[in-house]
């Protein structure tokens, strides 16, 4: 990265007011395009910090480093070796074959901090990507100057039409030979779920692209003749947003013994979730010894090893150390989600990391968060930032940023949320000069 990048980036995170959230844009891009009146009082209702009313920005290369280390990932995760290994100690319904699904939505999540680029973790159910479609179309610039020098990620107006293919895309992987017709959008108790708001979204995008669309709890659905029914409709697809990633729970036997019956498509499986999102997986991606034995190319391993942070397994054999070096180190449930469980090594407690000893954990070196200012109401207030890549099939489809405060991302910090990502066109215009007091020109 260039050092006239990294200040560019870093001003602009820190100064720069100049494009803020159009709420009427927002209401509108919600509402009058998507078809689903009442869904923004929703949201405002039900989760009031879920949008930030500014956007993040990063470099051009901040960006190719992130797309890097995710072709690096997918290139090992494609080895046989690796998949062995994974999958040797894995529950046995990881090793069932899902059929040629490969998994919508998955997340690659990175803090970038300067020429500082870490993955923190990967998620196999990544939510936000409907939501942060329309976020994207509902920010504005102050001028048109200021359009001419920062062009938003994740705007596309292809991106829906993308996603729409994805689906399509498993289901044909899935070797299915006549149309998809129905889909079901599945996760425990839906409407009390966090973003039910975008099951909804979802299941509009699927009913204008001519498909019957449900959301469903699991326990509704009923396997019947080789096929999976929900009520009187018989589903092709699920697409899956369960946390309960190896259909372990009562509630999902219906769907579970679909997937082993191959009786409907299932995505993201139980799979993918084993070769991709298990914690204990970065342990194996970070440690040069492991990635020699399954015969990682140099080249590669430079690139894992510089962009995902050491990270190790939690064992009576190394919690001395542990304890030791806490201060630097962040600790994860190896099957967490949504930073529950997840500690901070210079917050913990004695009793907190007995806790840890007894479960499944591992410990993961601290990368330090973007920041970006709240606001021009309070210019001095820092937000912490980690940057979402959505990915099918190892192609990133767009990216999206989650502002908060505290130690994970949390949609409860005034000002925070998912916030579009605007990109510094480097060989563009130039922005006056960092001595400049303030980018204020904004609204």
């Amino acid at each position: 990265m260039s050092e006239r990048a990294e200040i560019d980036v870093g001003l602009l995170n820190s100064k720069c007011f100049c494009i803020s959230l159009d709420n009427d844009a927002l209401r509108n891009a919600l509402e009058s395009e998507l078809g689903l009146a009442g869904l923004s009082r929703m949201i405002e209702q039900r989760c009031p910090h879920l949008f930030a009313p500014q956007p993040v920005f990063l470099s051009r290369s901040q960006q190719e480093c992130m797309g890097t280390a995710i072709a690096a990932i997918e290139s090992v995760i494609a080895l046989p070796a690796y998949r062995e290994a994974v999958l040797a100690t894995a529950p046995a319904i990881a090793r069932h074959d899902p059929g040629g699904a490969k998994g919508v939505f998955f997340g690659y999540d990175f803090h970038v901090d300067g020429d500082r680029v870490g993955l923190i973790e990967i998620n196999t159910n990544a939510g936000g990507a409907m939501l942060n479609a329309a976020l994207a179309r509902a920010h504005r610039a102050c001028c048109a100057e200021v359009e001419s020098i920062l062009s938003p990620l994740g705007a596309e107006p292809t991106l829906e039409a993308n996603i729409l293919s994805m689906f399509r895309a498993e289901w044909a992987a899935s070797g299915r030979n006549s149309p998809l017709r129905t889909i079901a959008i599945v996760d425990t108790f839906p409407e009390d779920q966090y973003l039910y708001p975008e099951f909804l979204l979802f299941q509009q995008l699927f009913r204008r692209a001519g498909l019957a669309a449900v959301i469903a709890d699991p326990s509704e659905l009923v396997l019947r003749d080789g096929v999976l029914w929900h009520g009187n409709t018989a589903i092709d697809l699920v697409y899956n947003r369960l946390t309960d990633f190896m259909l372990e729970q009562p509630s999902s036997a219906a769907l579970r013994q679909a997937y082993l019956d191959h009786a409907a498509v299932l995505t993201p499986h139980p799979q993918a979730h084993a070769l991709y999102a298990d914690k204990r997986n970065l342990a194996l991606l970070s440690d040069a010894g492991q990635l020699d034995a399954l015969g990682v190319p140099p080249a590669t391993q430079a690139i894992l090893l510089a962009t995902i942070p050491r990270t190790e397994l939690v064992s009576m054999v190394n919690a001395e150390q542990l304890w030791a070096q806490r201060r630097s180190l962040f600790f994860k449930p190896v099957a967490g989600f949504g930073g529950r469980a997840a500690y901070r090594g210079d917050k913990l407690t004695k009793r907190v990391w007995q806790e840890i000893l007894a479960g499944e954990y591992v410990a993961q070196t601290i990368v330090t968060p973007g920041e970006r200012a709240s606001g021009p109401e309070d210019k001095e207030a820092m937000l912490k930032f980690d940057v979402r890549n959505y990915v099918y099939d190892g192609a990133v489809q767009s990216l999206a940023a989650r502002l908060y405060q505290g130690q994970t991302t949390n949609f409860r910090t005034p000002g925070g949320g998912f916030a579009p990502i605007y990109r510094w066109k480097e060989r563009g215009p130039q922005l006056p000069a960092p001595a400049s007091p303030e980018l204020t020109a904004g609204p």
